[in-house]
């Protein structure tokens, strides 16, 4: 089981969630509310499901293919830290998972 722990873009609000191996976080994120719209419901092919990783649960994640780098590009309000969360599959060894909203989700795919 992996704790995530979701953090509002003004980093207010707080939503804790008990998440099951091999969910991806966009589900989990929706299930529990957060505002990921996940407009290609989850097949990177947009951008609408961004989240910014706290920096200290970043690399427990594996790397970013180049194609989700590619769309990221196209997302408002992106960090070093930013990721997909269609493409983040949550497993026990990540403990805890903190993510924030960004500010706003744009696609740029024009769907």
């Amino acid at each position: 089981m992996t704790r995530v722990v979701f953090v509002s873009a003004d980093g207010e609000k707080r939503s804790e969630v008990d998440a099951i191996a091999g969910q991806r976080l966009l589900e989990v994120a929706q299930a529990d509310g957060q505002p990921l719209e996940g407009t290609c419901e989850g097949q990177m092919a947009c951008s609408t499901c961004h989240v910014i990783v706290d920096a200290a649960d970043f690399p427990k994640l594996p790397r970013a293919s180049e194609m989700e780098e590619d769309l990221l590009d196209l997302a408002s309000h992106v960090t070093r830290t930013s990721r997909l969360a269609c493409q983040i599959h949550l497993d026990d060894a990540l403990g805890k998972l903190t993510v924030r909203m960004p500010g706003t989700a744009r696609n740029m795919q024009g769907r």
